[in-house]
């Protein structure tokens, strides 16, 4: 459980920082909303600090970096523009960005750990040391659903 302890304290920071955000309006759909650009960008930042790293980790996993470094090595950029897609007030094409996204990166986790790949998760880069596991799952599709409800509200 003390691997999960950062992913817990960036979701919980983005949460609050979603909070801050909107205080006045204190409506569920401006928080979810800043509390989806917090997110991301903390991510981005974690894979940004060692980007060669994280393209290594990541090809241990997911479909299209196994393929091509470039997209591994793109990755964090692309996360990082959708946090700061969210944070500049994107509407509908940041969403729907987010559920492609997002909702390839659960698939790919999902995939990775039906055939018992043991290995490290790069959703946080390679400083923080947390296992591939379903909580990678729980992310994406947590973000997708939100993306979701975004899209509806």
């Amino acid at each position: 459980m003390k691997n999960y302890l950062p992913l817990f304290v960036i979701i919980c920071v983005s949460v609050l920082a979603g909070i801050c955000i909107e205080w006045d309006e204190r409506l569920l759909s401006p928080f979810m909303h800043s509390s989806m650009g917090v997110f991301p960008l903390f991510f981005a930042v974690l894979k940004l600090i060692d980007l060669n790293g994280f393209a290594n980790g990541f090809q241990k996993y997911d479909l299209l970096a196994k393929r091509s470094r470039i997209y591994g090595l793109c990755y964090p950029f692309l996360e990082l523009a959708l946090a700061l897609s969210y944070l500049a007030g994107g509407g509908v094409v940041t969403y729907v960005s987010t559920l492609i996204l997002m909702g390839f990166g659960a698939l790919v986790v999902l995939i990775a750990l039906k055939r018992g790949l043991d290995t490290r998760c790069a959703c946080l880069g390679t400083s923080l040391d947390v296992p591939l596991s379903t909580v990678a799952v729980i992310e994406n599709v947590g973000m997708v659903l939100m993306a979701i409800l975004m899209i509806i509200l």
